[in-house]
């Protein structure tokens, strides 16, 4: 790996510890793009722990759709061309405040979904240019078949997930390649104090799983794996026992 990781959502469990991996696997430069990039001290240490020779920082506001360009244009100028982006930012938003505040509703939605659809069509582009890149998209089982219990987080993920397959169907061809990630719920910052869901990972498993589907050239990767099955039966069931189904 000869070019540069670039991990949008630098503070984000997921997205560090997807990092640290692809670090202990041989890739040396790293940019990480967050709010208050200053504060990314810790996700540096582990990177250069793991043995990245080179992590900048540069800041990013996901929702700031009109910085998007520049920013990515400048990461290459500087950087040179880029291996991997990972868009690993999102929120998961209060449920019931959005049922009842249609900006906190729109607020999500425009991080989640209308955010990813802006840096992941500047990104692919940049990497259209160079002939060669993986983009790696962090969707979720939420959006498979959004459940009542979290339907504005879901509705958000299930767009990005239509989205992004749409985009690996679109880049075929190019040399540039897409990893669909869908994770179960993950045990870390923005679920704590929830009850864990079945099957739930943490991002250490979620990260173990995305890289090694990376290696493996794959174009989806569900996490756990038995995930994909489950939700295939989940699919069927009628609709009024799946509206009281929890998160």
């Amino acid at each position: 790996m000869n070019g540069t990781v670039l991990v949008l959502g630098g503070r984000s469990e997921i997205g560090s510890a997807v990092a640290t991996r692809l670090a202990e696997r041989g890739a040396r430069s790293f940019v990480l793009a967050a709010r208050r990039s200053r504060d990314l001290d810790a996700e540096e240490r582990d990177l250069r722990a793991a043995g990245a020779e080179t992590v900048a920082r540069v800041e990013f506001d996901a929702d700031d759709l009109d910085s998007h360009q520049g920013m990515l244009e400048g990461v290459v100028a500087e950087h040179g061309p880029l291996d991997v982006v990972v868009t690993a930012f999102g929120i998961l938003g209060d449920q019931a405040r959005a049922e009842r505040d249609a900006a906190h509703a729109v607020a999500i939605v425009h991080t989640d979904y209308t955010a990813h659809v802006s840096v992941l069509t500047h990104a692919a582009n940049l990497l259209r240019d160079q002939g060669h890149g993986t983009l790696v998209v962090f969707s979720s089982v939420a959006g498979v078949r959004v459940r009542r219990a979290n339907y504005v987080y879901g509705s958000a993920k299930a767009g990005l997930d239509g989205f992004a397959s749409g985009l690996a169907d679109a880049l075929h061809g190019s040399g540039v390649r897409l990893l669909l990630v869908r994770p179960g719920f993950v045990v870390g910052r923005m679920t704590r104090g929830m009850t864990p869901a079945p099957f739930s990972s943490t991002p250490d498993s979620v990260a173990d799983a995305t890289v090694a589907a990376l290696r493996a050239g794959k174009h989806t990767v569900w996490v756990p794996a038995v995930l994909r099955p489950v939700f295939a039966l989940m699919r069927l069931l009628p609709r009024p026992i799946w509206r009281r189904l929890p998160r």
